[in-house]
């Protein structure tokens, strides 16, 4: 089960898409969307991402960074951010160590196959670095569109 909310972002660094170490107390004084996925250039993980993608206009007007996280490599997002035209950052968690820190590696089944991976998860943090909202199994459909939603209800500076 994932953290929730009503609790500081734990801390971490791991390294963007080229390899450069990316700190999230780094964005402090800024909301920021931490969406945590599967793997690079699936359809899911794809359709997610590029929701964020045509979204983006709207994240930069409210002032909010979007953070990608996946266990792929900085090379991989590398490839996946060229070929999609992706225009945030994703950072590479290939040891899973932040997802365990953040409660969303585990145990998964797919076909009746059983295997460990990323669950599918979004931690919305006001400027504060407070996590203000948790989305579980996410549906990758939408799933931006109603970040947004929740984004605009709120003054900026006062989250939940």
């Amino acid at each position: 089960m994932a953290i929730s909310a009503g609790i500081p972002a734990p801390d971490f660094v791991l390294p963007d898409h080229n390899g450069v170490p990316c700190k999230l107390s780094g964005f402090q004084g800024t909301p920021v969307v931490l969406y945590f996925y599967p793997k690079d250039d699936t359809p899911g993980c794809t359709t997610e991402a590029c929701s964020f993608r045509n979204d983006y206009a709207e994240y930069q007007k409210a002032g909010v960074v979007v953070l990608g996280v996946s266990p792929d490599s900085p090379k991989k997002h590398t490839k996946f951010r060229e070929k999609y035209s992706l225009p945030f950052v994703l950072l590479a968690d290939e040891e899973h160590a932040v997802c365990q820190l953040y409660g969303v590696w585990g145990l998964k089944k797919f076909m009746g196959r059983e295997y460990e991976g990323v669950f599918r998860t979004t931690f919305i943090i006001d400027a504060d670095g407070m996590i203000i909202k948790v989305f579980e199994n996410v549906k990758p459909e939408g799933h931006s569109a109603e970040i947004l939603s929740l984004l605009k209800g709120m003054p900026p500076g006062q989250e939940d």
